[in-house]
Formats: structure tokens, C-alpha cells, sequence
């Protein structure tokens, strides 16, 4: 007699998000709400409004992409003369100066990196809404290198950060952020908020039902 895999929703279990403890789910009534008996916090099958909050993140991610990536990132003077630069212009600095490690680094981190999360949750979130029952691991596994890489999101803000408190030890130059910096910091959140808010099961659950 062969055996029928079910999945833990059809089961009636559910994890904790707070302290992932498996626990039987059932369903709240309107005016009550699951909790876990660990922690006590609220117990979901799948994240609530999954789709519509990651769509909403993304669509404000890829909004204020343009102006991070046009508008002055920041601004070095040296004897009282400099031009602000943008994230590509900083790179051409970056290589110019024969310093393209950093600047590789830089591109990949502040350029690449938001475009690759951007697509890829995208391309996650019209997979369940089309239905598409393919390549389920391998958008999965698509799934999990977004949320990893996303953990870099921020690492040539740290450099730029460096790069201002070692100009500012001395008195020949300064650094001054600019607004593309607060355009891409809000990029880097929103992205990795949108990572958090996609529930990667919601891909199973549309497979199953199409």
C-alpha cells in the first residue's frame, strides 16, 4: 500500500515564526487567534497578505532604484574643489584610481545585487499567481540565495561610511553623503523587507492547486 505524502497545511500543523515550534493549527474564529503555546505569539499556516506586501515593497524598491542610482551618493573634496558622483560614476573613480577590488566591490553591492532581488522575487511572486508547477526546488533554492545575498545589501554603505571617517581624520578633504545614499539605503530595507514578507510555500500551495 503506498504511502500518501501530505503536507503539514493539509495536516493541520503549522510553524511558529517567532520560535519555530510545530504546533497543531486550527483555524481562529473572528474574534480569536491562534497562538503558540511556547511563546504565545500569533501562529499562521502562511504569511498573512504574502503576496500583496512583497509586491508592494518591490514595486517602492524599483521606484526609488532610479533616483539611488542618479542621484550624488556623495561628494569628495580635495582643496575645496570636488563633484558629487553617482554609484557608476563612484565606480569609474574607483577603477581610475586603481583600486578595483573596492570598486568591484561597490558595483556588485549597490548596482547588481537590488536588480538580482528585485527579478528574482518578481519572478517568484508571478510563478504563484500564474500557477507555474516547474522548477519548484530550484525557485526555492532561487528563493533562499536572495535572502542570503541580501545579508551584503549593505556593504559599500559600510565602505562609503569608512571611506567618509578616514577623510574626515584629516584636514586636505572631506566627504558628504548625498541623497542618492538615503534613496539606496531605502532600497536596500524595502528589498530586504520584501524577502521577509514572501512566504516560498505559497509556490507548493499554487502547484498543488493548478
Amino acid at each position: 500500500m503506498n504511502a500518501v505524502l501530505q503536507s503539514a497545511k493539509d495536516a493541520g500543523y503549522a510553524a511558529c515564526h517567532a520560535c519555530n515550534k510545530v504546533t497543531r493549527w486550527q483555524a481562529p474564529s473572528l474574534d480569536e487567534q491562534s497562538r503558540c503555546p511556547r511563546c504565545n505569539s500569533v501562529v499562521h499556516q502562511r504569511k498573512p497578505d504574502s503576496i500583496t506586501r512583497t509586491w508592494a515593497y518591490l514595486i517602492a524598491a524599483t521606484v526609488l532604484y532610479i533616483p539611488a542610482n542618479t542621484l550624488p551618493v556623495l561628494t569628495v573634496l580635495k582643496f575645496g574643489s570636488g563633484d558629487p558622483d553617482t554609484i557608476l560614476s563612484g565606480v569609474q573613480v574607483l577603477f581610475a584610481d586603481d583600486q578595483p577590488i573596492i570598486a568591484l566591490i561597490v558595483f556588485t553591492a549597490s548596482f547588481v545585487v537590488p536588480i538580482l532581488k528585485i527579478v528574482g522575487l518578481s519572478i517568484l511572486l508571478i510563478s504563484i499567481q500564474a500557477g507555474w508547477n516547474s522548477k519548484l526546488r530550484d525557485r526555492t533554492i532561487l528563493f533562499r540565495s536572495i535572502e542570503i545575498i541580501g545579508r551584503w545589501s549593505m556593504l559599500d554603505v559600510l565602505v562609503v561610511g569608512i571611506l567618509i571617517s578616514l577623510v574626515r581624520m584629516g584636514s586636505l578633504a572631506s566627504v558628504s553623503p548625498g541623497p542618492g545614499a538615503t534613496a539606496f539605503g531605502a532600497v536596500v530595507v524595502l528589498t530586504m523587507l520584501a524577502a521577509h514578507s514572501f512566504d516560498p510555500r505559497l509556490m507548493w500551495d499554487a502547484a498543488e492547486d493548478s
